[in-house]
């Protein structure tokens, strides 16, 4: 599904999301307090967005390495790595989120924006996260969620239900990718639920920020120091 909708996946999130998801990456890249010298681990990066806003925030990332399954994400990731000029700083790489192809301890920051709900075990990557950050590292998440105030929450899921799909089939010409965009978001247990996933895969100090009202949630959690 994810490499049949990789062509049109940045177009849609940027018409979907009215541009916001910029916003929302630039965000999570604050929240990790980049000096300039960390190596960061981006999770499920698809065509990059994150990876790339990791390497240009100020101050970025030293070296990103994004990890995704969808080979067809990851050459469009490629390709606007390259031509960002980002070659030498983002390594993109196939790989499974519950079982990456990297060192235990070799990352200061990790990150996922958009792609944990994706993962079959979710506990499994988060224990995979706790495993590749280096002790005293942190974690960035970004996901969405369900606005918990009332008449929003039922005006969003309507939009999410009825609309959103019917966009998404129109430019993307896949019938089931933004079907299954409402459906994974519903099942994907937000707020505190999620973080007693990371705390049970090791992470402390766990928090989480509501952005757009609840439409996305930034969860931050660090790895306890030796």
């Amino acid at each position: 599904m994810f490499d049949a909708i990789a062509r049109r996946y940045d177009t849609l999130n940027h018409l979907l999301s009215a541009g916001l998801d910029r916003r929302w990456r630039r965000r999570a890249v604050s929240a990790l307090r980049l000096t300039g010298e960390e190596r960061l681990l981006d999770m499920c990066t698809g065509t990059a967005d994150l990876a790339i806003a990791a390497a240009t925030a100020g101050p970025p990332a030293r070296r990103v390495v994004g990890v995704d399954f969808s080979a067809e994400m990851l050459a469009i990731g490629r390709r606007k790595v390259a031509e960002a000029g980002l070659g030498s700083r983002i390594h993109l790489v196939r790989g499974d989120a519950t079982r990456m192809p990297v060192p235990a301890d070799s990352f200061e920051c990790a990150t996922v924006g958009f792609g944990i709900r994706n993962v079959a075990d979710p506990l499994e990557a988060c224990r995979e996260f706790h495993r590749a950050v280096r002790p005293g590292g942190r974690l960035a998440v970004l996901e969405f969620g369900t606005p918990t105030a009332p008449g929003l929450r039922q005006a969003y899921r309507w939009y999410f239900r009825h609309v959103l799909p019917r966009i998404g089939r129109l430019v993307s010409r896949h019938d089931a990718a933004y079907s299954y965009l409402p459906a994974s978001v519903s099942d994907f247990p937000s707020g505190d639920a999620f973080v007693a996933i990371l705390r049970q895969a090791g992470f402390e100090d766990v928090t989480f920020d509501r952005l757009a009202f609840g439409i996305v949630y930034l969860y931050l959690a660090g790895k306890k120091r030796d």
